[in-house]
């Protein structure tokens, strides 16, 4: 049997109580997700989110002062968690559409609604791999077999420059290709066997052989950059100085 999808991480955001409140309620009843936070204000949110904070889904407000729904959505770090947007008014919805968000509610919300809506960020998840016990195997020196949809693919992971989080996936990326491997992050961290592969970030594990620079807390990998957060920096500048 496939393993069950891990539950999606999410972040309320929203100055009215009530409006928390009922969304929080909602959420308690989704099996498929979690709450991170509930917060009254969009920049403690941002905060938040830079200090690399798991988070998959935000339920979020667009008229809030000091920073706007649409305003934190612009500033959000990368990679960008899904984003559902929940307002009183409709005459947000051109300008939320152009930034990509996953779905737009317009209070008051109703469970049906707020479920189709959290249906539709699921739907876009990739499918579980059939297996997902073994994701990796060893092979000899730096080749790894991992599986990729049905099959195992051998990967010499001297050719890895970083490894991204996917939700419950990883993504291997090399010069040339990306593959998908039905695994997390964290777990993937603590079976990798190779000593180079280093966490950077709540989204990121670099090969420190491929790094070619740094510059402003951000990694250079050949055409690619990986940023380093802020609770790993003082960990990984470490490391890196004695490599």
């Amino acid at each position: 049997m496939p393993a069950p999808a891990a539950r999606l991480r999410c972040l309320i955001i929203d100055d009215n109580e009530i409006n928390r409140l009922t969304l929080e309620h909602f959420v308690e009843m989704t099996d498929a997700l979690e709450l991170v936070a509930s917060l009254p204000d969009a920049v403690q949110a941002l905060n938040l989110l830079r200090n690399d904070t798991a988070v998959d889904l935000l339920f979020l407000d667009i008229e809030m002062p000091r920073l706007s729904g649409l305003d934190l959505v612009r500033a959000l770090p990368q990679p960008q968690p899904q984003v559902i947007l929940v307002t009183t008014h409709a005459d947000f919805a051109v300008a939320a559409f152009e930034l990509a968000v996953a779905d737009y509610l317009v209070k008051p919300v109703d469970f049906a609604r707020f479920s189709k809506a959290v249906a539709r960020v699921l739907a876009q998840r990739p499918e579980p791999a059939p297996a997902a016990a073994d994701t990796t195997t060893a092979v000899e020196g730096s080749e790894l077999f991992v599986k990729v949809n049905n099959k195992l693919v051998k990967l010499d992971f001297n050719d890895v420059l970083y490894i991204e989080a996917m939700s419950t996936y990883s993504v291997f990326v090399t010069a040339k290709h990306k593959h998908i491997v039905y695994i997390t992050l964290k777990a993937l961290e603590e079976r990798l066997p190779f000593a180079h592969f280093v966490r950077v970030h709540r989204s990121f594990i670099v090969n420190t052989k491929r790094i070619e620079a740094v510059e402003d807390n951000q990694l250079l990998l050949g055409e690619y950059e990986v940023p380093v957060g802020k609770s790993y920096q003082d960990d990984f500048f470490r490391k890196l100085r004695s490599l």
